[in-house]
């Protein structure tokens, strides 16, 4: 392991999300890790208070932003990524099976006749097992597929930003009913995860903070979660998680903005193409998730 490593978070509350900035300090060098844009649902407009804040820290520290790395197309906030990429700079980079998720949401969404579904719009598509450098550190990418078809679990040195594929133990995992999602997968990709060495530290990318837990928290080790995560410890076997989880994902409503979400993600955070009056639109599928 690099001892060198620092890893900073930033927890949006309005959208229980954590974003990471990991860095080499010695090389003045980083990545930023599931970015937040404020949106206003109600209202229909963005803002930069949470990026700000990244935006803030990186240059506090003299930072060099090398890359911007989404674990997948989140369903629950909108990504920054394009925001912080036109002010910090670094390679805007997600899964390779980015492309799946677009073919299905370009359909439901009926998107614009020019939008490509093959992840052009990002800068970089990680195959699984590509390593990349953040300065000295060394890092490397995990498929983990389940909640959605392009997700990833970035391994940076000794950790494991996990994505939405885990949450703390007390909480357990992720929903698996998305387009594209799959319970039996999803067990298979965490079990991926479990099998990394015991004091890997995993980073998840929200937390909704247990029944019984007085404080927000997002980090845990592969050991903590082997013994004590409530859906899939060491225990659990692939049946009996794929029947919790099916029946689980049957009880929750969908995230409050996964239609702006999905919309904005796939385009690696920026907004749809402005129509002739100069305004970007959102689009509101009815019945169709």
């Amino acid at each position: 392991m690099t001892t060198d490593m620092r890893i900073q978070s930033f927890f949006d509350k309005a959208t229980f999300t954590v974003t990471y900035v990991v860095s080499d300090p010695a090389a003045k060098v980083c990545a930023v890790i599931d970015p937040v844009l404020d949106f206003d649902a109600a209202a229909g407009r963005t803002s930069h208070a949470s990026a700000d804040a990244v935006i803030a820290y990186v240059r506090g520290e003299g930072l060099r932003v090398d890359w911007i790395l989404e674990t997948h197309a989140h369903a629950d906030h909108l990504s920054a990524g394009a925001y912080l990429k036109s002010v910090l700079g670094g390679k805007l980079a997600i899964g390779a099976h980015i492309a799946d998720v677009q073919k299905v949401f370009a359909g439901v969404f009926n998107l614009e006749e020019g939008f490509a579904a093959d992840g052009r719009q990002f800068d970089v598509l990680f195959k699984d097992g590509e390593v990349f450098g953040i300065g000295a550190l060394k890092a490397r990418v995990m498929h983990t597929p389940g909640h959605t078809p392009a997700c990833v679990t970035y391994l940076i040195e000794d950790a494991a930003f996990v994505g939405d594929t885990l949450f703390m133990p007390d909480y357990g995992s992720a929903r698996a009913d998305f387009p594209g999602g799959d319970a039996r997968t999803l067990y298979r990709s965490i079990r991926r995860i479990l099998a990394l060495p015991e004091k890997t530290r995993i980073f998840t990318c929200h937390d909704y903070k247990a029944p019984g837990r007085a404080e927000f928290a997002w980090e845990s080790t592969v050991e903590q979660q082997r013994r004590n995560n409530i859906h899939v410890r060491d225990e659990v076997g692939e049946d009996a998680f794929v029947a919790m989880r099916t029946a689980r994902d049957k009880t929750l409503s969908m995230p409050h903005l996964i239609l702006p979400s999905i919309q904005v993600n796939i385009r690696a955070g920026a907004l749809p193409p402005a129509e002739d009056n100069g305004v970007s639109y959102l689009k509101l599928p009815v019945n169709a998730l």
